[in-house]
């Protein structure tokens, strides 16, 4: 049987007395699409920042193809992690963020080739090859000898994702990249991350407040209210025939917002 790739175990993280996330467990599957929706300030963007290494769970266990993230083993006992091992583990992981974080100075080739030389090591000329190919593959190949201030807001955020793509990662994450874009942008981006999910080669976890794109990219939607999974399964399900009363109060705002925009 496949092991998951991805395993939260009993996950808490606070904030000072505030507790974001209430006992998590999850499990994402090689190559499974996975979307986290629920309110603002529900713990999603937690859970991927967790695994990033930017966020440390406060207890539990997080897990990247069953081996401990934030703990290392030691004599049969589980330790915090050195930042050699958090870098190792991290190098499986990809992420996207809402506000593109490119490097203004470098140019997007630059952007593009800066962290598979420096951080996996590999030589200039295939870190160039592999930021062409991905570059081609988000439809900028022509700016990559541009600066990110001469792109627009949508072109950044498919930079972003060609830099995170050229670093090969097992897993990709997704903070809302949508969020930070002009409305008229948000769907070349969105056609980029369907791409990606289509091709089916690696785990994706996204979290989302586009609905319709949720449904059409996942394998299975988690709701999270609260710091607690609250519901989850097919989109089909969730989104069709939510069971609790909180996801069905949250899909009817969600409606009741898109109706008015």
């Amino acid at each position: 049987m496949t092991e998951p790739i991805v395993k939260y175990t009993d996950v808490h993280k606070y904030f000072g007395d505030l507790e974001v996330l209430k006992g998590i467990d999850l499990e994402v599957m090689p190559g499974e699409k996975l979307s986290l929706i629920g309110p603002s300030g529900s713990g999603k963007t937690t859970i991927i920042r967790m695994l990033m290494t930017l966020e440390q769970p406060t207890s539990g266990v997080i897990e990247v193809e069953g081996e401990p993230l934030w703990h290392k083993e030691v004599n049969g006992q589980l330790v915090p992690a050195d930042e050699k091992h958090l870098h190792k583990v991290r190098g499986k992981i990809g992420m996207v963020f809402q506000h593109f974080n490119l490097f203004p100075h470098m140019t997007i080739l630059k952007n593009c080739t800066s962290a598979p030389v420096n951080v996996l090591g590999i030589s200039k000329e295939e870190a160039k090859e592999r930021a062409v190919e991905m570059l081609e593959k988000v439809g900028l190949a022509d700016k990559m000898d541009n600066y990110p201030a001469q792109l627009s807001g949508g072109q950044q955020q498919r930079v972003a994702i060609a830099r995170a793509l050229v670093m090969q990662p097992k897993v990709m994450l997704f903070d809302e990249a949508t969020s930070a874009l002009d409305p008229e942008t948000v769907g070349e981006v969105l056609e980029i991350i369907r791409d990606i999910a289509k091709e089916g080669k690696m785990a994706m976890i996204l979290v989302t407040h586009e609905m319709e794109f949720a449904r059409d990219v996942s394998d299975r939607i988690v709701f999270l209210e609260d710091g607690v999974l609250t519901e989850q399964g097919p989109p089909e399900e969730v989104l069709g025939n939510p069971k609790s009363e909180r996801l069905k109060s949250f899909l009817e705002r969600f409606i009741q917002t898109s109706t008015s925009n």
